[in-house]
């Protein structure tokens, strides 16, 4: 469980201060249920705010940027 505090400074405050810095690249992670979800975004330059590029469940996988693949699966 996130308490909204936290949920908001990772979804608003952060963002919005990592734009401000140039930061090109923003992943988040949360949780839905037990299961990860990976959410990633761009800067766009024109506007200085992110722009999601994907929302990934079960495997991180792109090439935005960089390539990635991640499993996201859990295991026990």
């Amino acid at each position: 469980m996130v308490s909204p505090e936290s949920e908001d400074r990772d979804r608003e405050t952060k963002p919005a201060k990592y734009a401000r810095a140039g930061i090109r690249f923003l992943w988040r992670i949360e949780r839905e249920g037990s299961t990860p979800v990976a959410y990633t975004y761009e800067l766009d330059p024109a506007s200085g705010t992110y722009v999601a590029t994907g929302v990934h469940r079960g495997r991180l996988k792109t090439d935005i940027g960089f390539p990635v693949d991640i499993d996201l699966a859990i295991r026990s």
